[in-house]
Parts: C-alpha cells; structure tokens; sequence
C-alpha cells in the first residue's frame, strides 16, 4: 500500500479548514468559500491545492460534483450530543430521502422490500423531530402502497 505524502503547511491549513466546514455545516464548502475563509486570490488557487491533496491521498472528490470533498483521515469523529438536526442536514436529508422515492416511483417493479426501506426513512425523519418532512413523505408511501397492491 503506497504511503501518504505529508501535506504542505499551506495543504494542512486547507485540509482543516475543509474539516472544520464539514463539521459544521454537514457538507463541503465550495471553492469560493474556501478562497474568501482562506484568504486566497483566486478559485484557481484553491483548484489546485485540492488537486494536489487529492494526487497526495489526503482528500476525494465524489462524482465530480459541487461540495463533494470529503477528507480521506478525519482528525476525529464528529461528536454527536444531539438528535437535533441543521438546517444544512435537515436539507440533504430531505434531498436522499427524495431521490430513494424518485427512484422506487419510476422503477418498473415495485419491490416491497423498496418500499420497506422508504418506511424505515421516513420513520428516521421522526426521530429526528423532522415531523413536517415525514407527513410529506409518508403520502408519497401511501400512493406507492396502494400501487403496489394494485
């Protein structure tokens, strides 16, 4: 297994920065945001530190989409003391559990074992007191219930 290469001070600052976003906001921060919270001249700039650090091993990139950056070693584990959610979370979890519905509602076949899933989802939005996200969900099962018994 080839060894990392040990960031740049430059790259570790980067490297925490991006950290510290995630923590806080539940998602990577864009490249503009990291250019103004760093303090560089350019998105050009951050470009290509984040290519080096994924070259070096230290991030990835998912799918080459937008605030896909994840870093590779976490300093530490996000301490959970809470089943509130934040608004940045409340919202890509509203955005996955949408796209599982989207996915079972256009597959040819409904398979209960889908929409036993989707129960389970919606069933998550309740435990995080994401009450009004789970009404809306939960007509959205019916409809596929009632499909699928047709």
């Amino acid at each position: 297994m080839e060894q990392k290469t040990r960031p740049t001070k430059k790259q570790k600052e980067l490297l925490e920065f991006i950290e510290g976003f995630i923590n806080q906001h539940g998602y990577s921060p864009s490249y503009r945001e990291i250019m103004t919270g760093l303090n560089y001249n350019s998105v050009a700039t951050v470009s290509l530190h984040v290519n080096n650090l994924i070259k070096r091993g230290h991030l990835l990139k998912r799918d080459h989409s937008a605030r896909s950056l994840e870093i590779t070693n976490p300093s530490e584990n996000p301490k959970i003391t809470t089943n509130t959610v934040k608004p940045a979370e409340e919202k890509w979890l509203v955005e996955k559990i949408n796209h599982f519905f989207k996915q079972v509602e256009q597959a040819s076949v409904m398979e209960q074992a889908k929409i036993d899933e989707l129960y389970v989802l919606v069933g998550t939005l309740r435990v995080f007191n994401m009450d009004g996200a789970a009404s809306g969900f939960l007509e959205r099962l019916n409809k596929l219930t009632t499909k699928k018994a047709e």
